[in-house]
């Protein structure tokens, strides 16, 4: 293989958002649900104009992180020959053209979720996977987290018994200021806010770890912040960004969203997310119970799971913080100190991901399992319809037979 492995594609005009997946993080509306909802298309600029502000950020990135060089068109990427693996963190609208150029190129792909802004790209592009022959996935980083893998092990060895139930949370922050401005994120329609930016992650985490879901009812979306301040240049949402400017913008989408789950196996669970948790700048965590035993995660202890089961001796019962170390997937062969009590953090996902992505393509085979795919992602924009639909309907249950 070439030495250019992982290439960013990303707009630096949204510097000021810090997400998780590296400073220059974009992402844009995702319209879930429904075939003809598309994003509004931002008014448009002079070429000339948009690649004199954008070429300073390329270029401090391709700085910053040791590329030998910066691009401001994607199409450019796709014609280099010196390229062979792209990760797509644009507007989730732009996903499914630049998937289907990267791919035509020969290129391996690694897309950030949401897959795409509609069910029909979503579609076409899990199409698109079946057909070509390079190796594609989408970032459900999270799954990566040993903490959560480990959990995901026991739960498939048996060792909470017969699973009851999942309790899920991902509370953030960064709307939770109505002197935030509007942005992407604010607009689209109910289940492309709160639930399309956080509740794709904790949805995919309680299949991955409790299997196939076949129903959500009882679902509630809440708008909390109706009205938000006009949009600022460069800012996509993020906290910290503030302005006293009148709010008169629409909100046109969920801040806070609610729903029950049943799965395959018969257990049950709850989901809780929200954009607006006061104090919460990145709360995802969720309880995992059994016949036999109970299991926790919590992104703030990242480092450590809280497990309670029937293994004490009598009299000795009660939760015992799990230390995360060399036992759990990922940690030995990934931290460069590797035993217990160094701990993890979300940056460290990114790396056990792009590293298993890595894997795949080079047919390299060190026990990681494979990145999620399109497949994958058509699937999770499938759920995230289902959930839309149920709080449309008053909380009636929506059926998942896909």
């Amino acid at each position: 293989m070439k030495t250019h492995w992982r290439t960013h594609v990303c707009s630096p005009l949204r510097r000021r958002h810090r997400c998780g997946n590296g400073r220059p993080h974009p992402r844009q509306r995702l319209a879930p649900g429904r075939d003809h909802l598309r994003p509004r298309r931002p008014p448009a600029r002079p070429a000339h104009r948009h690649l004199r502000r954008v070429r300073p950020f390329a270029e401090d990135a391709a700085k910053s992180y040791g590329y030998e060089r910066a691009e401001t068109d994607w199409r450019r990427i796709a014609e280099a020959d010196d390229i062979d693996v792209v990760s797509i963190v644009v507007a989730n609208r732009l996903h499914r053209e630049i998937a289907e150029a990267l791919t035509a190129a020969a290129k391996h792909v690694l897309c950030e979720k949401p897959l795409s802004d509609t069910l029909e790209d979503a579609r076409a592009m899990a199409e698109l996977e079946a057909a070509v022959d390079v190796v594609t996935g989408i970032g459900f980083g999270y799954r990566r987290q040993p903490g959560i893998a480990q959990i995901a092990r026991m739960v498939q060895e048996g060792d909470l018994g017969t699973l009851t139930q999942f309790n899920g949370t991902y509370w953030c922050d960064y709307g939770a200021d109505p002197a935030v401005p509007i942005a992407w994120r604010y607009k689209g329609p109910m289940g492309s806010g709160a639930l399309g930016d956080v509740g794709s992650h904790i949805t995919d985490l309680a299949e991955f770890i409790c299997g196939p879901l076949v129903s959500v009812s009882g679902a509630q979306m809440a708008t909390i912040i109706t009205h938000r301040p006009p949009a600022m240049e460069g800012i996509s949402g993020g906290r910290g960004a503030t302005t006293a400017a009148e709010a008169t913008e629409v909100v046109e989408n969920d801040d806070i969203a609610l729903f029950s789950l049943r799965f395959a196996s018969g257990a049950v669970g709850t989901i809780s997310v929200s954009r607006v948790a006061f104090g919460c700048p990145n709360n995802l965590a969720f309880d995992v119970l059994g016949t036999g035993g109970k299991v926790r995660f919590d992104m703030n202890r990242a480092g450590e799971i809280q497990v309670d089961d029937t293994a004490p001796r009598a009299g000795l019962r009660g939760p015992r913080q799990v230390l995360v170390g060399t036992d759990f997937p990922y940690f030995q062969d990934g931290s460069s100190m590797a035993f217990g009590g160094v701990g993890v953090t979300q940056i460290d996902q990114f790396v056990y991901q792009a590293r298993a992505f890595l894997d795949q393509v080079a047919g390299v085979d060190e026990g990681l399992a494979p990145v999620p795919t399109f497949a994958h992602g058509y699937r999770a924009i499938r759920i995230q319809d289902a959930i839309a639909r149920c709080a449309s309907a008053d909380g009636a249950t929506v059926a998942i037979d896909f």
